[in-house]
């Protein structure tokens, strides 16, 4: 199958970007206290830090469903991509349970399970797998559906009834769940919002395979549609997203009032905003020949491979920081929303964070570059396409 080059590049930016966020949640100074979008105690630069870093799971989502209909589109067989999507769909929840939850948490007794980003993907493409013979525009209504109408039952919960609540949860609305004293589990990511997004972008699949040209003019006017719709809907206040902009204390504080927007669920408001930017990126990426473009493709020709490598990297920054920082092994507490860092007295001020996040990047990069080459070349080992 041919690549795409702006979906590689696209891919890779965000994942990138999306290391900053797990590089600050392990080693800022106030990541276990404060929240960085809580407009009364943070700064311009930390919300902006969090802030830019929402691009990343709706980008990769969408354009996980993308590459479902492209792949399709090359292959034709249904059986066949119907049996990808169900195995790789399948792979991809076991490596969220366990190869992932043990680099997240570092807990070898794994007291902590979260469906997130890569469970909600995998569940996406079994349940997509069995969609396939549906038109892909019938597909894409159902998905703008979801993603503009979920909204509507966000205040409806079911306290009162623990099974009930669970699955509301799973489909709906971020939850915790002490199972034990134990184990927790959360559903951070509930799996019918961002399964919307998948299906708009496996219907959106069709504009990849359009001439050079074409494919960039849509991605442009897709992108200034999104985001001419995000701000009409945001300014009036009365639909799209759970939390309301207001006017704040200063201009740029009440900037950052009107973009702080909500991804647990993500919000209509938020999928507008963060897809809008990436469909800008991606046209102003299309067809673009130079090293920058090649260097941020390497790193999305192989999402998988690095995210399950940068939390392992990260997290070993983690605790060699906290050693030099003078805690020792009995300082470090493991468990339920921890990540082995003590709460006090533990982590670095901003612009070290960036330090430690341009680290992981740049010794990410020949790995990344290597594993991607070794794919290219053995296109034989099946195998290759599921990491």
């Amino acid at each position: 199958m041919k690549r795409i080059d702006t979906i590689d590049f696209t891919r890779g930016l965000v994942m990138i970007i999306m290391a900053l966020d797990h590089v600050r949640d392990l080693t800022h100074t106030t990541a276990l206290s404060d929240d960085p979008t809580n407009l009364d105690t943070t700064t311009a630069t930390l919300f902006l830090t969090r802030w830019i870093t929402h691009l990343c799971a709706p980008t990769f989502v969408f354009l996980s469903g993308a590459s479902a209909f492209i792949s399709l589109k090359n292959n034709t067989n249904i059986a066949q991509s119907r049996k990808f999507l169900v195995t790789r769909g399948l792979w991809l929840i076991v490596l969220e349970f366990t190869v992932i939850t043990l680099g997240l948490w570092a807990d070898i007794q794994f007291r902590m399970m979260v469906f997130q980003v890569i469970a909600a993907i995998g569940l996406g493409f079994i349940i997509l797998s069995f969609l396939l013979k549906i038109p892909p525009k019938t597909l894409g209504i159902l998905g703008l559906l979801i993603v503009c109408g979920h909204n509507l039952v966000q205040g409806v919960n079911f306290n009162d009834n623990v099974t009930l609540r669970v699955i509301w949860s799973f489909f709906f609305r971020l939850d915790v769940f002490p199972v034990t004293p134990n184990f927790t589990f959360a559903v951070l990511y509930p799996f019918l919002p961002w399964f919307g997004i998948m299906l708009t972008g496996y219907a959106c699949g069709q504009i990849f395979l359009q001439g050079e040209a074409r494919r960039r003019r849509t991605l442009f006017l897709t992108g200034l549609g999104l985001l001419a719709f995000f701000v009409v809907l945001r300014f009036a206040n009365f639909y799209g997203d759970p939390s309301p902009w207001k006017t704040q204390k200063t201009p740029l504080f009440t900037l950052l009032s009107f973009i702080n927007i909500s991804k647990y669920p993500p919000s209509l408001l938020y999928a507008s905003l963060t897809l809008g930017i990436s469909f800008l990126v991606m046209a102003l990426a299309d067809g673009a020949k130079n090293k920058f473009v090649s260097i941020i493709s390497v790193y999305g020709k192989v999402p998988l491979f690095y995210y399950l490598l940068h939390w392992y990297l990260a997290h070993s920054l983690m605790f060699a920081l906290m050693f030099y920082q003078g805690f020792t092994w009995k300082d470090l507490p493991f468990g339920p929303f921890q990540f082995g860092r003590p709460v006090n007295g533990s982590g670095v001020a901003l612009p070290y964070v960036y330090m430690i996040w341009a680290f992981v990047i740049i010794v990410l990069y020949p790995l990344c570059k290597w594993y991607s080459g070794y794919k290219s070349a053995h296109r034989e080992k099946k195998w290759l396409r599921y990491i």
